[in-house]
């Protein structure tokens, strides 16, 4: 077996083990039901604590992630899972399940590390092969656990608590998996190769010092092209707002099926969105997109996306039954899948290979403050409004996003 290959088959056997989570889509309930807790405390005063600890991490991680060169990251992420899920199992109040949030926020934050690792380990002309296969891993994982969790929970064999157990068993896994992960050499900013040929010789006597320059560099010649410029905004909000509603719908669902007490079915709905989410991903990397070469073009996709994703989600949040926000929910899943894959194709076509992991995360940077001001805003503090109006705003805030780039593509038609 070619050395890429082997590589490749660790990566993936480790995104499939930590994506193999059944608990998570019944989490919600888990915490409802089975540890004493409102509802509006879970909203208000529990996950919003994930959001503020992501954005609070991922500056450090990601260049923590360079220079201890990834492998100490990846089990940090995996150590991180397993605290999460055992306190999840063995603790009940408030400030526990606070705790967990913060360490949540660790284990969102470390994900860069295992996504990055793939380019600072294989080579160029394998990049697509490796991610194609730990991205399959990952959406088989998940894929997996949502039907593994509405199965058993649909025919009784196990509750909301036990589902847990599984899920511990499999960062457990994770964890001693990713000590088989090989190391890391080299890195791109704080552990490069002395012989690269691709750096003056200015940047060849401070380590510190040249990679934090090589680094400004990166981000100015990147940002400096306004087609990256452009799409990395409609990534970062988009993104926003995704983490945003994919983090609080099962607290929407239970508001909407708290008068019915009807059978829930959250686990088929994100087995669903994985296997549709994974099509559109694919269906988005392989047709030709040529038609987005120039600027009136690809302002009119972002017209159609954003404004596409504001009407699922305000169908989704306007819903009187389970199952219409299912059907709007899953819909609003599959459009991002589809955006976010051309969007950071287009970001990915204009920039150069060593800047995609400090671009993608910076993006990301800017997605979690957004987010941020949005949980505060809307959530813990501010308006305060319920699970609906919340959605609201989410979807009015995608209308917003069309609207903004159908003035620009109005200003540059009159232009």
């Amino acid at each position: 077996m070619q050395e890429y290959l082997k590589l490749s088959l660790i990566l993936s056997t480790f995104g499939l083990l930590k994506e193999t989570r059944p608990s998570e889509p019944f989490i919600t309930e888990f915490i409802v039901k089975f540890k004493n807790i409102t509802v509006e405390q879970v909203n208000q005063d529990i996950f919003p604590i994930g959001t503020y600890s992501y954005l609070a991490q991922l500056v450090v991680i990601f260049l923590a992630t360079d220079l201890l060169r990834y492998k100490p990251l990846i089990i940090l992420l995996a150590s991180s899972g397993v605290a999460i899920w055992s306190m999840l199992l063995w603790t009940n109040s408030v400030l526990s399940l606070q705790i967990v949030e913060v360490i949540y926020g660790t284990f969102c934050a470390t994900e860069i590390a295992y996504f990055s690792y793939i380019y600072a380990k294989t080579d160029k002309q394998h990049y697509q092969a490796v991610t194609s296969h730990t991205r399959a891993a990952i959406f088989i994982g998940r894929f997996l656990a949502a039907v593994t969790a509405q199965r058993l929970v649909y025919f009784g064999l196990m509750d909301y608590r036990q589902l847990n157990y599984l899920t511990l068993i499999n960062l457990v896994l994770a964890l001693i998996w990713a000590f088989f992960i090989p190391r890391v050499e080299t890195s791109l900013y704080f552990n490069r190769d002395k012989n690269d040929g691709n750096l003056p010789e200015t940047f060849k006597h401070n380590r510190m010092t040249d990679a934090f320059y090589l680094i400004w560099m990166h981000f100015k010649s990147s940002y400096s092209n306004k087609t990256v410029l452009m799409w990395s905004f409609f990534y970062a909000i988009a993104m926003c707002f995704y983490l945003q509603i994919t983090s609080y719908i099962q607290v929407l669902w239970i508001e909407i099926n708290e008068e019915k007490e009807g059978e829930i079915f959250n686990g088929d709905v994100e087995a669903i969105l994985t296997l549709l989410g994974a099509l559109a991903t694919i269906f988005a990397g392989k047709i030709q997109i040529n038609f987005l070469k120039k600027q009136k073009q690809r302002l009119l996709v972002l017209i159609v996306m954003s404004s596409l994703q504001g009407c699922f989600v305000l169908l989704a949040a306007t819903s009187t039954t389970l199952i219409s926000c299912y059907a709007f929910y899953i819909s609003f899943g599959v459009a991002y899948a589809f955006s976010i894959t051309i969007c950071a194709t287009e970001i990915a076509k204009n920039l150069a290979d060593d800047t995609y992991g400090l671009i993608f995360g910076f993006n990301t940077l800017v997605a979690l403050t957004v987010q941020t001001i949005v949980t505060l805003s809307v959530v813990s503090n501010g308006f305060m409004l319920p699970p609906s109006g919340q959605y609201q705003i989410y979807g009015y805030s995608y209308l917003a996003l069309a609207a903004v780039y159908l003035l620009i593509l109005t200003f540059n038609i009159i232009k």
